[in-house]
């Protein structure tokens, strides 16, 4: 489905379902270098169990035209906005990686309209380091390649059916960074994470409950490093649930059921 957001076409997956005013919505926002579908176990089985799906393309990237976001504010303008264009009065963001923080972000600002928040693998601050930054801008598939090292702790999912998920992940990188001919996605997208220094005030002024989903092998976004966002979420009272996964940090791949079971149970915490 496609929405018109920021004088451009926004791509989101439904699941294979229309949207459904009496049924609440879930919004899937992907990290640096992918795109919807590294959400596709999630947002299929929610839009088939009582949820609207969507499970966007940030802008700039495959389906999605306009240029792409270069900070995480920028990026939450674009959440925003999709409410808007899909005449949604309330949705619930999960974000993974740098969508976790766009996902934060947008919360923060649209108060009331979040009716719950999931940060998959998240950071603050989340860093990058400065051979990483220099490489993604000058020696992009090597860069790609790095990435996908140190963002995997297995080959194959659970009953993965043979399906080799380094490669896999190296080949929706190439395809998505491709994707873009005006924009390096790779460099843009790691400083627009390494950039943002707003997570402590948006926990304090989320209007909903929040859960974290972090990987215990994460390398990444070591689950140490979401710390200071807990706290300051449990600082200004707010409901905060911590789910940690035997996994990396590709959460959606290496614990498909494990994180699919996390959000959906969340989704069941009383709106604030």
């Amino acid at each position: 489905m496609q929405f018109q957001v920021q004088a451009a076409d926004l791509y989101a997956y439904t699941g294979g379902k229309a949207l459904d005013a009496s049924q609440p919505t879930a919004i899937f926002i992907h990290g640096v270098l992918c795109d919807h579908s590294v959400w596709a176990l999630q947002s299929r089985y929610l839009a088939n169990h009582g949820w609207n799906v969507l499970a966007i393309d940030l802008p700039g990237h495959c389906k999605s035209g306009g240029p792409a976001p270069r900070s995480v504010e920028e990026a939450a303008d674009t959440i925003a906005q999709l409410l808007d264009a899909a005449g949604l009065e309330r949705a619930a963001l999960i974000g993974h990686s740098w969508g976790s923080l766009i996902a934060m972000e947008a919360a923060a600002r649209l108060g009331t309209r979040v009716s719950h928040l999931v940060l998959v693998g998240t950071a603050d601050p989340m860093k990058v380091a400065p051979a990483l930054l220099e490489q993604a801008l000058n020696a992009t598939d090597q860069a790609i390649g790095m990435v996908q090292t140190f963002s995997r702790a297995t080959l194959a999912p659970p009953s993965g059916a043979g399906s080799w998920v380094f490669g896999a992940g190296m080949a929706l990188a190439r395809r998505v960074q491709a994707s873009n001919r005006d924009t390096n996605l790779l460099h843009t997208g790691f400083v627009a994470c390494d950039s943002y220094r707003n997570g402590q005030a948006a926990m304090a002024a989320l209007a909903c409950p929040v859960l974290f989903v972090l990987g215990e092998q994460d390398q990444m976004t070591p689950a140490k490093a979401a710390r200071s966002l807990i706290d300051a979420a449990k600082a200004a009272g707010k409901q905060v649930q911590v789910q940690m996964l035997p996994c990396g940090h590709n959460q959606m791949t290496e614990s498909p059921d494990e994180t699919l079971f996390a959000i959906h149970d969340f989704l069941k915490t009383p709106k604030a």
